[in-house]
Formats: C-alpha cells, structure tokens, sequence
C-alpha cells in the first residue's frame, strides 16, 4: 500500500524518453479516453475562459503544452478557441518523438497545432516567447527539487500565465484508477503508470510549498473533478 504521506518517487515506465512501440500508441490512446472521461481537460480549458479577456488584440494567442504527448490536451483547446472565435498558435513540446509523430498525425485536423522536439530547459527553449504556458499531467514526473525551479523558470517565461493540470494525491482516486484501468482490460502500460501518477502527484499544501519556493506569490489554486489541481499563475 502506497504512503500517501508523501510523493512517490518510483518512475513510470512511460518516463523512459526511448519508449516508442504500439504500447505506447495504445497507452495513448488509453489516457485520452480517461481524460474525456474524467472531465481532465476541464482545469485548462476554464482557466483559459477566465484569462480570456487578457488576450492579446490583432494577433493569435501562443500557447505552448509542455510535456505535450499524445497531442490531446491541444486539440482540445483549439476547439475551444474555434467555439470562441479565438485565433491560436498551439504549440506541443515534448522530448519522445515517438508521441511528437503521433500526436501529429492525431492533429492533421488542425493548423492551428505545431510539435516541437525540444529540451524545456535548454536556452534555447527558454529564449521561446509564448503567451501562456500549459502543463497536464506533466509536473508530477519531476521531483520537487528540480519542480519548483522550473515553475520559476515558466512564469518568467509565460507572458501572460502559466497553467497546470495535475493530480491529486489521495487514496480514493489511487484506488479507483487502479481499478477502472482493470475493469476496463487496459494495457501494461496505463495499469502501471495510472495508479503510479496519483501516487507522485499533490495535496494542497504540496502545492502552497512548492509556489512559495519558487518565489511565486500570485496565483489561484483550485480542486477540480475528477481529483485534479488548478493551478493559474498570472503574471
């Protein structure tokens, strides 16, 4: 039985960057399902509708997804932004080329959605100017050491805000992953990796500390269904 005290530090198998295999394809797929299932999109997509008047005038909004994968999470707000009439640069950085080539070929419906293989702590990625900058399910696989640097690093960079999507830590959301993956027939992949993200991820006070190390004072932090955090850090 996990402690649920504090954050797991076991990795996931899908923390392994040379991962490239119809597992994985499946896995993918497997996770977009949950996520449209849970309501995982939800903690992005209202905090873009509460900064929506903060957009920028004459020009497209840029948003980069961090730890972008299967593409998902993007897809899903370019078609927010067409439901809005809101112009958009998406784009998808992760470091698996793997999940870069499919989230593309998942993403030919739209324009709006670019993918970049790319190091996010690399000068050269830092020097990027976006908007705003989006993390789903994507802070967990970092321990906090390294975390609240590079939440620093994000909302220097943002210009606007920086979104975080991730989970919360607690027994009834391990147990029923664990489950519903189960139940449900899914690959070795997510019937590892599922219950393991809840176990690394957040309580509240996890969170409080983690943004006051990383010197950030002004944001908003909210519980979401299904066991999610969001995290707004405005600028």
């Amino acid at each position: 039985m996990p402690d649920f005290s504090a954050r797991a530090t076991q990795q996931e198998l899908m923390d392994d960057l040379t991962l490239a295999s119809e597992e994985l394809r499946q896995n993918l797929d497997e996770l977009e399902t949950i996520n449209t299932w849970l309501g995982g999109y939800a903690p992005v997509l209202n905090a873009l509708a509460r900064l929506q008047p903060q957009f920028p005038k004459g020009r497209p909004l840029r948003i980069a997804d961090l730890g972008s994968g299967g593409g998902d999470t993007l897809r899903q707000i370019a078609r927010w932004a067409r439901h809005r009439g809101v112009a958009v640069e998406l784009t998808g950085v992760d470091a698996n080329a793997f999940m870069l080539q499919y989230a593309a070929s998942k993403s030919r419906q739209h324009p709006e959605i670019s993918f970049q293989q790319a190091d996010i702590f690399s000068p050269e990625f830092r020097q990027q100017p976006f908007d705003i900058l989006t993390a789903s399910l994507f802070c967990h696989h970092f321990p906090d050491e390294q975390l609240a640097p590079m939440l620093a690093q994000w909302h220097q960079q943002a210009g606007m805000a920086v979104i975080v999507n991730d989970l919360h830590r607690h027994p009834l959301a391990y147990y029923s992953i664990r489950w519903l993956t189960r139940l449900l027939g899914g690959s070795r992949l997510v019937r590892h990796d599922a219950p393991l993200s809840v176990a690394r991820a957040f309580t509240r006070p996890d969170w409080q500390l983690l943004l006051h190390r990383s010197g950030i004072r002004q944001y908003q932090l909210r519980w979401r269904w299904a066991f999610r955090w969001q995290v707004l850090m405005v600028k």
